[in-house]
């Protein structure tokens, strides 16, 4: 499975909420280092580390799959998962 297959199957409720709290923590925070007021050097630090946090947490949380949800899809779309075949015996131990 791909990054993009990944990014447009099924997410688990649980990481939707944290890519959600990701999504505001980024917006939080980029509003805050772009701040047009002077704000302690202290307060811009944090916002930048949180916006990094943010956005990995959002990322991560987005490309988390179900796959039990991803596999009723497959079924009801008639995809089936490729069976892994074992290879013959080539080392001629035998």
């Amino acid at each position: 499975m791909n990054v993009v297959e990944r990014a447009k199957a099924p997410t688990p409720k649980f990481f939707k909420v944290l890519r959600t709290i990701g999504l505001a923590l980024l917006a939080v925070s980029g509003s805050i280092v772009a701040a047009p007021v002077a704000l302690p050097a202290v307060v811009v630090t944090v916002a930048g580390y949180a916006a990094v946090a943010g956005g990995v947490l959002s990322a991560v949380s987005q490309i988390t799959v179900d796959d039990t949800l991803r596999q009723a899809q497959d079924d009801t779309r008639g995809i089936k998962k490729d069976e892994v075949k074992p290879e013959p015996d080539v080392g001629g131990n035998g």
